[in-house]
């Protein structure tokens, strides 16, 4: 087969590749950073000669435009299966809708129950031997391809290309068109400064972490101090296995901190189904063998996660009651973001051995008039979505301390919760707890 031939038959505008779509059609676009430039600008301009187009993607960083371009919502409905900072606010102008989901079985779920007719897909350049790498976002593009009727690629020169263990590539002979875009350089998601609050939190957490543990971190500032803790420290023969790949963990493997040899599973390779930072890290990852993709029913399954030994998975919450609910996704009934891969996580390095699932979150927040509030909290607030049951909950991290929750009675778990939160809400926590009767007079 002429891989170079068959590329250049299939090579069309991205005008022509978007006149694919018709109306009542099912699109799949490119998660993440990975939205089709090109493709998403024509689509946007018929977008208007068209009705009932579901578009779905993750965690897309941007607006896409032909979500833009139809501000009544009258041709396009947008849903999105995590939200990032843009598909929140869309859905805040009721121009998106969440589907609800464990990150893990996205791609069993759509395998049983969605199809696309369309899917809009930004990659790498073709190698010599005809695959298109899908960079940064493994996730769920192979289990959307596998349902979608027209696959059509979006080349950008600018996609690193990411070797994998799985799914990490498409072969030219399962693609149908194929658009050079205009090649825009990457988005870059810098990490966020970290508050005094995050230090006091990453000082108690690094705690936890031992020689040989194998880390899931995400984004924001919390994780990227930790990263940097790590750095700084006497670790070693550290082991990632995450399902977002950030800056902090180039940090970590500069600084001689990551060797992998402790894993059980992918032994020395840092495994990961989704990549956001910056060029830093998009460098680091390009044809780098240390670096390995999965897609995400591989990195985020809770019995591959328990494999490797001393599994650390920190990740945040907006708050927890003293049942020990966490609620990670809404304030109320306002959506933020979504399960992602928390519970994931939570429940695979519970069974891993000598692994740690730990939620973090400040003590505290202030409203937008300045009021304090305590994140411990007698019960989640009506609306708000429970991310991580209490049955799954292991550990709980604030600046005011660790508390480990497995095995302990609702009134334990109470006092467990209350000694880590704010002290100034402490008392008005037990008079809660004690309406509750979950709380044990004279204690």
């Amino acid at each position: 087969m002429d891989v170079y031939a068959d590329y250049k038959n299939k090579l069309v505008s991205a005008e022509e590749a978007a006149s694919y779509v018709k109306s009542g059609d099912r699109i799949f676009y490119s998660e993440f950073i990975l939205i089709p430039e090109s493709l998403d600008e024509a689509l946007s301009k018929r977008i208007h000669l068209l009705k009932n187009i579901d578009l779905r993607s993750l965690c897309t960083a941007r607006v896409p435009k032909v979500v833009e371009a139809d501000p009544k919502r009258e041709h396009v409905i947008m849903n999105d299966w995590h939200f990032s900072t843009a598909s929140r606010r869309l859905h805040d102008a009721d121009l998106c809708n969440y589907i609800p989901f464990s990150y893990h079985q996205g791609p069993r779920t759509i395998r049983k129950y969605i199809d696309f007719e369309v899917a809009f897909i930004t990659v790498a350049e073709m190698d010599k031997n005809g695959y298109f790498n899908y960079g940064l976002c493994n996730s769920l593009t192979g289990a959307a391809l596998d349902k979608t009727k027209i696959i059509i690629v979006e080349v950008n020169k600018n996609v690193p290309y990411c070797y994998g263990g799985n799914k990490e590539s498409i072969h030219i002979s399962k693609v149908d068109y194929i658009v050079e875009g205009k090649n825009p350089p990457l988005t870059e998601i810098k990490p966020a400064a970290p508050k005094d609050v995050d230090r006091r939190i990453a000082e108690i957490i690094m705690k936890e972490i031992e020689d040989g543990s194998c880390l899931q971190l995400g984004i924001g500032g919390l994780p990227n101090l930790i990263g940097q803790m790590i750095a700084e420290s006497d670790l070693k023969d550290l082991g990632i296995h995450t399902e977002m790949l950030c800056d902090s963990f180039v940090d970590l493997y500069n600084a001689g901190k990551i060797s992998g040899k402790k894993k059980s599973v992918d032994k020395c390779k840092m495994v990961y189904t989704f990549a956001m930072g910056t060029k830093k890290l998009y460098d680091f990852l390009d044809h780098n063998p240390t670096c390995s993709s999965y897609p995400v029913d591989i990195t985020n399954d809770p019995r591959i996660i328990s494999f490797n030994s001393k599994v650390i998975a920190i990740n945040n919450a907006i708050e927890v009651d003293l049942y020990g609910q966490v609620c990670s996704e809404s304030s109320g009934i306002n959506h933020k973001s979504g399960t992602g891969g928390q519970l994931d996580f939570i429940f695979g390095a519970f069974q891993s051995k000598g692994g740690k699932g730990i939620i973090s979150l400040s003590s505290t927040f202030k409203d937008k008039k300045g009021k304090l509030h305590s994140r411990i909290v007698p019960f989640v607030e009506p609306g708000s979505i429970v991310t991580v049951p209490r049955s799954i909950v292991q550990y709980v991290a604030t600046e005011y301390g660790i508390v480990q929750l497995k095995g302990k009675s609702t009134w334990e778990r109470a006092e467990a919760l209350i000694s880590i939160a704010h002290p100034d809400f402490r008392e008005e926590l037990i008079g809660q707890a004690e309406k509750m009767r979950i709380w044990v007079k004279g204690r």
